[in-house]
């Protein structure tokens, strides 16, 4: 008999690692540690193997509830009469498909705990739910991504529907991927199953307002926002808002959740206003087509009407057609196009800094000291102190004229190779700004010539004015920099610091 009190259910008290549960077939199973809850029960990890402690990478979930709670009843049901893994496997075969999202449920049992009754189930480990990463993809996922999770999930819904259930609360929340194979998605959490056709006897249509509303009201069917018992129709339309959130990040009802009344009226306008109210939601109109031409097909059924299933999958497999998409591809989840699992929207290339070695990253960190602030791995820069005019140009001028050339130790030219290099970086410190700067190496050049010209360069007008703005004149930059005289390096490299904090945040 189904235990009694459902609306009284409560989790039930933790039971201990390592403990031994026995299944009705006489199978034992070791509990290992809980990793999450239901409304009424807890997970924990298990295995077959009870001489050792359960590992983390287990593939077995043990779910745990009180012997009275309902929940786990219903859900037992569910797998003890319609899915049986040799109905599976025929209905696979039938319909050339290669998996069926209905998790493996491997046994069930009763045990024993500080004087309390437990009633147990032995499934397949899944892996993450569709609602954490609809969160963590920004609210938001890919029409192909919504369209083979439709098509899918409908295959799951015809298996269910031809075993004389309905689901009754489809939701993101209860969509988990694969623990093995993160591609695949699975319907989970039957303790809201409903067996709609006892023995081929459809229920009746029959309204009753005390019962109204039942179920998660985001998702709430019609009949049910009524208290009519759940259909098939009534899983469809379920599945048509959870389609319709995960491609446009949101219902029209959501801002009144807690009005159930204002949700199913907003819900009526919505169907009868089909396709145009679907078309209208979604900013750019033609991306929503697929899910109005299905929420319209549904809206047409009979409660007890059998639905046309290869049509109504036709629909979205049609829509990914025509993006190039198959059906049974690898999902996608995040709007950059990132695989699995958990991606975040990619960043453009241009904001990202190259990496650099941990020695020159210290050594910058050092020199640039509090020019800059860095916030989320991009660096958005604030100069804190500016160039007076045409003050230090002109100082930069008398402090290099003041020094007689004989004083000034001249090394010998690079090699080709290295002036290359020199080149290289050049460039990179004109073209990529946003991009942080590592020290330039000081290299010293022999030939007296070079210091000649330098000084040359030096003298003209236009560098005179430019000082402020090293982009117009990085070579000669990068010239003051290689002599190395001690009173005049110290005095052009604090120049040239400065100078090129206020360039690299320009």
């Amino acid at each position: 008999m189904p235990p009694k009190g459902r609306g009284r259910s409560k989790l039930p008290a933790p039971l201990p690692g390592g403990a031994i549960l026995k299944d009705t077939a006489g199978k034992a199973w070791r509990l290992g540690s809980q990793i999450g809850q239901g409304g009424f029960g807890l997970i924990y990890l298990a295995s077959p193997q009870t001489h050792v402690p359960v590992e983390d990478d287990a593939v077995h979930v043990i779910k745990v509830e009180y012997l009275e709670n309902g929940p786990l009843f219903s859900e037992l049901k569910f797998y003890q009469r319609a899915a049986k893994q040799e109905h599976i496997r025929k209905w696979m075969n039938l319909k050339k498909i290669k998996c069926l999202g209905i998790p493996v449920f491997w046994g069930s049992g009763l045990a024993e705990y500080q004087g309390k009754s437990y009633r147990f189930m032995v499934m397949e480990r899944l892996g993450e739910d569709l609602q954490r990463i609809f969160e963590d993809s920004g609210s938001r996922f890919r029409k192909e991504t919504v369209l083979q999770l439709g098509a899918r999930i409908l295959d799951t819904l015809e298996y269910i529907h031809e075993n004389e259930y309905v689901h009754g609360d489809i939701k993101a929340a209860n969509l988990l991927l694969g623990y093995t194979n993160p591609h695949e998605v699975y319907l989970a959490d039957y303790g809201l199953s409903y067996r709609y056709c006892p023995n081929g006897n459809h229920k009746q249509y029959q309204e009753n307002p005390r019962k109204g509303h039942n179920g998660t009201i985001e998702f709430t069917s019609l009949d049910a926002h009524k208290g009519v018992a759940p259909s098939r129709r009534g899983d469809l339309e379920i599945l048509g808002y959870c389609m319709l959130q995960w491609l446009c990040g949101k219902l029209p009802w959501e801002q009144n959740l807690k009005d159930p009344v204002a949700v199913q009226t907003a819900k009526t306008k919505l169907m009868d206003e089909l396709p145009h109210s679907v078309m209208e939601w979604d900013s750019s109109g033609s991306k929503c087509s697929e899910i109005s031409k299905f929420l319209a097909c549904v809206y047409g059924l009979a409660y007890d009407e059998k639905p046309k299933y290869q049509v109504l999958k036709k629909i979205l497999l049609d829509g990914l057609q025509s993006s190039g998409t198959r059906y049974d591809g690898p999902l996608e989840f995040s709007s950059a196009g990132c695989t699995l699992n958990h991606c975040a929207s990619k960043m453009s290339e241009v904001c990202l800094p190259k990496p650099m070695p941990k020695p020159v990253q210290q050594k910058q960190k050092r020199m640039e000291g509090e020019e800059y602030v860095c916030q989320n791995k991009t660096c958005t820069g604030v100069t804190r102190r500016q160039l007076q005019d045409e003050e230090k140009p002109i100082k930069l001028n008398t402090t290099l004229h003041q020094r007689e050339p004989q004083q000034v130790h001249v090394p010998k030219p690079s090699p080709k190779p290295v002036q290359q290099k020199l080149n290289k970086m050049k460039d990179d410190d004109c073209n990529c700004l946003s991009r942080p700067h590592a020290r330039v190496t000081r290299r010293q050049f022999q030939a007296e010539e070079k210091l000649i010209k330098l000084n040359d360069m030096i003298q003209q007008p236009e560098l005179q004015k430019s000082a402020d703005h090293c982009l117009e004149t990085p070579v000669q930059e990068r010239d003051w920099k290689r002599i190395t005289t001690p009173a005049l390096s110290s005095s052009i490299l604090g120049r040239q610091k400065e100078t090129r904090s206020t360039l690299k945040y320009r």
